[in-house]
C-alpha cells in the first residue's frame, strides 16, 4: 500500500508529489529541490546493503577506478592548490566520507599531499575521525545511498572548517522519461537521487557556495566570513528552480 506522502529527506521541504512506481517501487519527488527519493518503508536493510558492496571492485591502484575519481580529484586539487599558494607550508587536512572497501580517492589526496583520514559504517566504522574538523570532506558514490541525507549534511557542515570545501560525486538524475531504466536507480542500494538544483539548494540551506565544475560533481565551498544559513522560508522564497543557470557559480 502506498505510504502517506512524506516529506524531502533531502531539505526537509513539506511540499512533495508521489512520482514513479516502477517494480513495485514507490519513488517520491521534492517540489522544492527536486530530489527523487525511495520510500522509507522500501529501503534496504544494513546487512543487504554491505553485501551489495562487497559485490564492488573498487581497488586503490586500479587505473580505470583513479580516472574515475579524477573527476572530482582533479578540481578540487585545483581549488585546495589555490589556498596553499595564499598560506605557503601550510598542510591541509580532509575526510574521504563514504570511502568504501577501497579508499583510492584518499590515497590520492594523499599523494597529492594532504592529510586524509577515512571513514565508512561498513568498511572503516571507527568513528574517531567524525569528532574532528577537517579543511576539506569528499563524498563520492556516497549520497545516493544516504537514507537521511538533510542530517548527513549537517553532519558534513559541522565537521567542515570555515573557508573549506566539501566535495560531492553523484550521478545526477536527468530526464524523468529516463528514470525507470536508469542504471543508477537500478541498484539496489541507491535511495535518493540529485539534480544540479538539489545540491545548490542544499548549499543554499547552509549558506554555502556551490560549484558545478562538470556534470555529477558539486564543490562546496563554507565560506570563512560569517554568514548565516537560510532558513527554508527563506529559500523558499527566493528560490526558483526554473531559473538555474547552466554552469559553475559561486566562489572561483
Amino acid at each position: 500500500m502506498l505510504e502517506s506522502l512524506p516529506g524531502c529527506p533531502v531539505c526537509r521541504a513539506a511540499a512533495t508529489r508521489h512520482f514513479l512506481n516502477v517494480g513495485g517501487r514507490d519513488y517520491f519527488r521534492c517540489r522544492a529541490c527536486e530530489a527523487t527519493f525511495l520510500a522509507a518503508s522500501q529501503r534496504p536493510s544494513r546487512q543487504s546493503e554491505y553485501r551489495h558492496y562487497l559485490s564492488h571492485e573498487n581497488e586503490v591502484d586500479d587505473a580505470g577506478y583513479r580516472r574515475f575519481l579524477s573527476k572530482l580529484a582533479d578540481p578540487l586539487l585545483e581549488r585546495l592548490e589555490r589556498r596553499r599558494s595564499r598560506r605557503p607550508g601550510e598542510r591541509l587536512r580532509g575526510l574521504d566520507y563514504g570511502c568504501g572497501p577501497g579508499p583510492a580517492l584518499a590515497a590520492m589526496l594523499r599523494e597529492a599531499g594532504h592529510e586524509v583520514a577515512v571513514y565508512d559504517p561498513h568498511f572503516e566504522p571507527d568513528t574517531g575521525p567524525l569528532r574532528h574538523t577537517y579543511d576539506f570532506v569528499t563524498c563520492t558514490e556516497t549520497a545516493e545511498h544516504f537514507h537521511r541525507p538533510a542530517d548527513e549534511f549537517e553532519r558534513l557542515d559541522r565537521m567542515l572548517e570555515p573557508g573549506g570545501w566539501l566535495a560531492i560525486m553523484t550521478c545526477f538524475q536527468s530526464e524523468d522519461a529516463l528514470f525507470a531504466g536508469w542504471h543508477y536507480r537500478k541498484d539496489p542500494t541507491h535511495v535518493v537521487f540529485y539534480r544540479e538544483t538539489t545540491l545548490r539548494r542544499v548549499a543554499a540551506l547552509h549558506g554555502w557556495d556551490c560549484e558545478i565544475p562538470l556534470k555529477d560533481v558539486a564543490l562546496m565551498f563554507k565560506p570563512e566570513s560569517g554568514r548565516m544559513p537560510c532558513t527554508r522560508s527563506r529559500v523558499e522564497r527566493s528560490w526558483n528552480p526554473s531559473r538555474r543557470s547552466g554552469g559553475r557559480s559561486g566562489r572561483e
